[in-house]
């Protein structure tokens, strides 16, 4: 797997190459980018994907000591990631994980053409629900982590309520599973950089500031949200459309959090046309095109909420 070296440590990543636009695809706390095996799969190499490894307790290669895993520092870490590879014109993909929203509020996304959110942390909603809570109790006892991690090795453990299964509406990828959380598992230096990173969530004061602060980010978002979702609430998706000056929004049904493994057909091809409809403005273009004024569509064709600047 390809490496590069950042302020905080070494990032693992992949990359499929090519010429499309550019896809960068995130993931949550004890997950890697092979949450998006599927989604990438789908698009059959029209976009060049990026998926790296943020360090969030999926990663396999521990940071540096001091390294800022703080949630914002592993926001600005994403902007660093786009910048060290010199990736441009980026669609920013956020599925669980909400942090890298950070970087507009940072006035630090120039490298984003497009943004889309996924059913993923928003506003105060970190850590989310009762999952993401349970991280943060765990990290804050001796040993409460490392608990934790092992009980979830235990398939029952995955599926019972308020766990995993509140995550995934369709049968768990347990193989995928036990890779995501292997690290965490098995080495302390890992379960560590989880820890200060569980930890660090601030003030909810401070949470809704940098919400506001995302609306001067004019240029195309898309939130696709899980219409079922138990921990990211779907008021959540209407609040971000209201937000943004240019967004839409499409609600997907038969989905929890982890739309790219409940639904990665339909995610892929939701990405594939919001990306179709949103070319990038060439120097001399006065702004994005405007699009016809018409109701953005839900998955079954129901007109949903959209707000346009």
């Amino acid at each position: 797997m390809p490496q590069v070296e950042l302020s905080a440590g070494t990032i693992e990543y992949t990359d499929t190459g090519g010429d499309g636009p550019v896809l960068v695809l995130l993931h949550g706390l004890t997950m890697d980018g092979s949450l998006w095996d599927e989604v990438v799969a789908e698009f059959g190499g029209s976009f060049r994907c990026v998926r790296p490894t943020l360090p969030l307790g999926g990663h396999r290669i521990p940071m540096r000591p001091g390294a800022d895993l703080t949630l914002r520092g592993i926001a600005l870490l994403t902007g660093e990631f786009l910048e060290r590879l010199d990736l441009h014109e980026v669609t920013l993909v956020l599925n669980d994980w909400g942090g890298a929203q950070i970087l507009l509020a940072e006035q630090r996304a120039e490298r984003v053409a497009r943004l889309v959110l996924t059913s993923c942390e928003a506003f105060d909603n970190y850590p989310p629900g009762i999952p993401g809570k349970v991280i943060g109790i765990a990290a804050r006892l001796p040993g409460g982590l490392a608990l934790m991690l092992r009980t979830l090795r235990l398939r029952a453990v995955r599926r019972a309520p308020a766990s995993w299964s509140w995550l995934m509406k369709g049968p768990m990828p347990h193989a995928l599973m036990d890779r995501w959380f292997a690290p965490a598992t098995d080495d302390p230096q890992i379960r560590g950089d989880l820890r200060r990173y569980a930890l660090s969530i601030p003030s909810r004061q401070t949470l809704l500031e940098w919400a506001e602060r995302m609306r001067t980010f004019t240029r195309p978002v898309l939130i696709a949200w899980a219409t079922e979702d138990k921990i990211m609430p779907i008021e959540h998706a209407h609040r971000l459309a209201a937000l943004f000056p240019d967004a839409r929004l499409i609600e997907i049904a038969d989905s929890y959090t982890l739309i790219p493994i409940d639904q990665p057909t339909r995610l892929a091809g939701i990405l594939s046309r919001f990306v179709a409809e949103t070319p990038i403005r060439t120097p001399g273009a006065a702004a994005y095109p405007c699009h016809p004024e018409r109701p953005e569509q839900t998955d079954h064709g129901a007109p949903a909420h959209r707000r346009r600047g």
